[in-house]
């Protein structure tokens, strides 16, 4: 039988079995012994041929493998995904019962336990592995493929027993681990296991490297994809801010350009109101110094935020920006520490910071329209008061009259004159408030010391001087008091007018009636008696202080008795009548008079005397006047 026989197992793939055939044959033939050792040879050569085939055919299928490997991992994009991949092929790859990956840490310095496939215990996937600490942790820090046949059994490595807890539950036994390297930098440790003993070959090794070397390619590219995919929407975010902040640096820009060219245009504040309500929505309410509204309603606001806006407009003068209260935007705006204006915007969708600075500038054009109207203010009203002044002080003085005309004031219409007081400390503020008062009513105003002089349209003395006292006191936060005279027409007639409204404004101070307003006619002539500093409690006190003291300490109507015997032309019937009481009291009631007053009080001179006193106690006390 001829050794080609061999050849011919080998190009049908044959068993190994099957290559004793031939050489069973011959011997049952009864061939010679050199022919026996010649078959026998030739038998153990094909079956190293065989061995050898059958390597490289599994090298080919290992390498192709490889290559289908790579080409799986260079198709993924996902970290999460390209490592599960990488550990499941590994698994395939060397037919192990596990196969898993650690990655390192380098904030602490250890390798934890990334992906794992088929594995069972918890404890297990959530193992972290020191560096130098059993099987993973020297092959991370030697950067050095280790496998071992009986991982427990084995001494070359540093055992712990919270990793070997953790492998004993995952049941391993046989383990093999080769380092992902990216260049000299280990990132980590690829695993395959078994649960039994079994050495691993090194073509397993080999081929386990091979795949670390991989895999560490494509987690290197995964992750600088996924960093280039986080750079880009950081990109793409910063893109949207910076667009989104350029629209609104557009937005407030041109807001800006509309309040400015408002103001150039002579423009309001409620038209620069508009375009911050037109820009950002909502309901926009200014304030004045005071915290009184000039536009904008209120009430749109909500109830309950005065006190809130009041500390959110101090927070915004020191902190020279918008403040946010709930829903409120408030933006206050001071010079020299004295507030001008305060704008409040209740918006209706949240407002962006960019868009604050709107806010922010339409209250800075608010402040420079109320300095603008204030300084204009100031000037008409230094026009105004020289005129008012001359009227006064020259009455004589050739074109008063045109003058007055020019700054819109026809002095031969019916005008009434108006005192009125405020204290010193307030001269600035009442200075202004009558000029703008003034100006609103076409009217003239001037200061002078400690008061204010008005030169208003109207025939009501009473009326205006009253409410003259209340919108100013309302100003001030402090009592106003006024008195008026007239109506005058003509640049003649102001003068004495003054020194009337001046002589009643005096009368209502001396009477303790501060705060009030009056004309002249209101106090009759009264109001020419008293003031100039006349002392009228000691001219009571004098006059008719006893019956006022008795009245005071026993409940009696002395006074009101007087008060109706002089009014009743002195009959003792009509008092009685008009006091509804007996004639017998009256003269009773004279009688206590008399003992208290003196025997000569019914003289002319003395009478008149008390009668004056009677009329000034009853307006010195504002309950005791008909109509309080």
């Amino acid at each position: 039988m001829s050794a080609r026989v061999f050849l011919e197992l080998l190009a049908r793939e044959a068993s190994a079995v099957e290559f004793e055939g031939p050489v069973l044959a011959a011997r049952s033939a009864g061939a010679d012994a050199a022919t026996l050792a010649e078959l026998e040879e030739a038998k153990l050569v094909a079956l190293r041929v065989r061995t050898l085939l059958r390597r490289r055919a599994r090298r080919e299928a290992e390498l192709s493998a490889l290559f289908d490997t790579a080409g799986d991992l260079a198709g993924l994009r996902d970290l999460d995904a390209v490592l599960e991949a990488i550990v499941h092929r590994a698994r395939q790859l060397l037919g192990a019962d596990a196969a898993y990956m650690t990655l390192h840490d380098p904030d602490r310095g250890d390798t934890w336990m990334r992906v794992t496939d088929g594995s069972v215990s918890a404890k297990f996937r959530a193992l972290r592995l020191p560096m130098g600490a059993g099987l993973g942790g020297l092959v991370a820090q030697t950067a050095t493929p280790y496998s071992t046949a009986d991982y427990f059994a084995d001494p070359r490595f540093r055992h712990k027993e919270d990793i070997d807890d953790a492998v004993l539950e995952e049941g391993l036994v046989a383990i093999l681990g080769v380092p992902l390297k990216l260049g000299a930098r280990v990132i980590g440790v690829l695993f395959a296991a078994n649960r039994s003993v079994r050495p691993f070959s090194q073509d397993e090794v080999v081929l386990l490297a091979s795949l670390a070397a991989h895999a560490a390619v494509a987690i290197d590219n995964a992750r600088l994809l996924q960093e280039t995919r986080n750079a880009l929407e950081e990109l793409s975010e910063t893109s949207r801010l910076a667009s989104a902040h350029s629209g609104a640096v557009e937005r407030a820009a041109h807001a800006h350009d509309r309040m400015a060219g408002l103001v150039l245009r002579g423009g309001g504040v409620e038209d620069v109101a508009a375009v911050v309500t037109e820009v950002l929505g909502g309901s926009l309410v200014v304030l004045d110094d005071a915290g009184r509204p000039i536009a904008g309603d209120p009430a749109e606001l909500g109830e309950g935020v005065t006190a809130t806006i009041a500390e959110a407009a101090r927070t915004s003068r020191a902190l020279g920006r918008t403040v946010r209260r709930g829903s409120l935007l408030v933006a206050s705006v001071d010079v020299g520490a004295e507030p001008l204006c305060t704008l409040v915007l209740r918006a209706e969708e949240p407002v962006a910071d960019t868009d604050q600075r709107i806010l922010e500038r339409a209250a800075l054009v608010t402040a420079l329209l109320t300095l603008f109207r204030r300084t204009v203010a100031e000037a008409e009203g230094r026009v105004r008061g020289e005129l008012l002044d001359d009227l006064i002080s020259r009455p004589g003085l050739d074109g008063l009259a045109e003058r007055a005309r020019r700054v819109g004031v026809d002095l031969g219409a019916a005008h009434v004159v108006v005192v009125a007081h405020h204290g010193d400390e307030q001269r600035e503020r009442a200075g202004f408030w009558a000029s703008s008062h003034a100006a609103l009513n076409r009217g003239l105003a001037a200061q002078r010391g400690d008061e204010v002089v008005l030169l208003l349209p109207g025939d009501d003395p009473g009326a205006l001087a009253r409410k003259v006292a209340a919108e100013l006191g309302a100003g001030l936060g402090r009592p106003a008091t006024a008195g008026a005279c007239g109506p005058v027409r003509g640049p003649a007639e102001v003068a004495e007018a003054h020194q009337e409204a001046r002589r009643c404004a005096d009368a209502l101070v001396a009477l303790g009636r501060e705060g009030e307003g009056a004309g002249v006619a209101d106090l009759g002539f009264v109001g020419l008696l008293v003031g100039g500093g006349r002392d009228i409690e000691a001219f009571l006190a004098a006059t008719v202080g006893p019956v006022l003291d008795y009245d005071a300490r026993r409940g009696t109507a002395l006074v009101r008795t007087l008060t109706a015997y002089f009014g009743s032309g002195c009959s003792l019937s009509r008092t009685a009548e008009a006091l509804h009481i007996h004639v017998n009291t009256v003269t009773q009631r004279l009688d206590r008079v008399a003992q208290l007053l003196g025997p000569g009080w019914q003289a002319p001179d003395r009478a008149l005397e008390v009668q004056l006193a009677l009329r000034l106690h009853r307006l010195s006390t504002p309950e005791a006047q008909p109509g309080r």
